[in-house]
């Protein structure tokens, strides 16, 4: 074993301060009850103040080894944050015992230490200094840390000046420049414009490769999955679980997706309640779109399906009299407005030569393809042409997709496609 952070049985507690409003008429009653010959008594606080203790952390062990990368995640509040100021002595525990083996260099708050009058060159040098660099380790590494953070035209300007981009990719260059053994990440993988981000996820790879020791909080589980070797789940600070990486990450998803079904089942019941007046004619009305359920691979209707689960699409018609050669179709929107995807039989060559009465219409995926989200559905009844509208219901439907692993929360779409490999000269299998 070669531990370099470790943590035996760490409580954290932290006092909140509540304030508690008095009245007005008490305030006015106190600045007129005063003795004949006294002076003037000063006014009450106007709001009374009572506290109570908050455990941020409660008896959490865990240990990190060296060169691996573990990711801590859970729900706001679950203790993260401060297990990371733990570790780099920003507050100390309540209780229990911790031992950080390295120097640490601690991506946090970004720029909570700089200056403001000073300039960003300035700024360097003195965390630099704070960080445990000598000046000439500081002069060596200048160059690179200004490159990196992109400040050159602005390097000599006061960072009281800088634009709050400018001021965390500078924060940012300084921390991972300093040659930390280990490296605390607290959510910031997202800082800067897209190409920066990417400069910051390259450089935090470069230095697990290097055999830094990284511990990061993140509210992206993919990037948890994908970069660490492990995972410490977080709740009420306590550990939930420990191990793999992908395997508490799945267990974390599962969980979540249990407490968040009923939320989002009552969500998309309000949205796929139609009113009067959404009901109006939408169309020349030969044609009604009367319903549409979503069925899972049972049949049942949900409101909530797992990527890659099987569904249906039900709508439920009502044509008043015989219509020829009609096209139904769907239309998906992600709730960001995206516009995902709009099948119709007319384009998926599916012909239906007369409707009369009410009847039933499946659109069938044997394996939802949609990523996690929430999605609007609209529903249509056109002629042959697709230029006289029957009915159409714009998002008027909606239903919710959970992810199963944390890949489920990439993108829009999983490709239905296969893989083949073959080598040069070999017939393809």
């Amino acid at each position: 074993m070669n531990a370099v952070i470790r943590f035996e049985r760490v409580s954290k507690k932290f006092t909140l301060k509540h304030q508690r409003a008095r009245s007005f008429q008490e305030l006015v009653l106190h600045l007129f009850r005063r003795g004949n010959d006294g002076p003037i008594p000063q006014p009450p606080d106007l709001a009374g103040t009572s506290s109570e203790d908050f455990w941020a952390l409660r008896d959490v062990s865990f240990t990190v080894e060296r060169g691996e990368t573990v990711g801590l995640i859970g729900p706001n509040g679950a203790g993260k944050s401060t297990a990371l100021k733990l570790v780099s002595r920003i507050i100390a525990p309540t209780s229990g015992r911790i031992e950080v083996n390295g120097r640490v260099g601690a991506l946090l708050e970004l720029g909570a230490g700089f200056h403001s009058d000073l300039t960003g060159r300035e700024n360097i040098y003195m965390n630099g200094s704070i960080l445990g660099l000598s000046r000439a380790e500081i002069d060596r590494k200048l160059d690179e840390i200004v490159a990196f953070a992109e400040l050159e035209h602005f390097i000599d300007v006061p960072v009281k000046h800088y634009s709050s981009g400018m001021y965390v990719r500078l924060g940012f260059s300084v921390a991972v420049h300093t040659d930390p053994r280990i490296l605390l990440v607290d959510e910031v993988l997202a800082v800067g414009d897209q190409n920066f981000q990417r400069k910051c996820m390259d450089r935090i790879y470069d230095m697990k490769q290097a055999g830094t020791t990284i511990l990061l909080v993140s509210h992206g589980v993919e990037t948890v999955a994908r970069l660490c070797n492990r995972a410490i789940w977080l709740s009420e600070g306590r550990v939930i679980n420990n191990g793999p990486a992908r395997d508490v990450v799945e267990d974390y998803l599962a969980r979540v997706n249990e407490k968040d079904s009923e939320r989002l089942a009552q969500a998309a019941a309000r949205s796929s309640y139609l009113s009067e007046e959404e009901r109006k004619q939408s169309g020349s009305g030969e044609i009604r779109i009367v319903d549409v359920t979503f069925l899972d691979g049972t049949g049942s209707p949900q409101e909530i399906f797992l990527s890659g689960e099987p569904m249906t699409i039900r709508l439920t018609y009502e044509a008043a009299q015989r219509v020829e050669n009609p096209v139904f179709g769907i239309a998906l929107h992600r709730d960001d407005n995206l516009h995902v995807t709009g099948p119709n039989t007319g384009v998926d060559k599916y012909h239906i030569p007369a409707v009369e009465g009410r009847g039933v219409l499946d659109f069938v995926m044997p394996n939802l393809p949609l990523m996690a989200g929430h999605y609007e559905l609209s529903a249509s009844a056109y002629d042959e042409t697709i230029t006289h509208k029957y009915d159409h219901l714009r998002r008027a439907f909606s239903f919710s997709v959970q992810p199963r692993s944390p890949w489920d929360t990439l993108g829009v779409i999983r490709l239905p496609g296969r893989w083949s490999l073959r080598t040069v000269g070999e017939k393809e299998k």
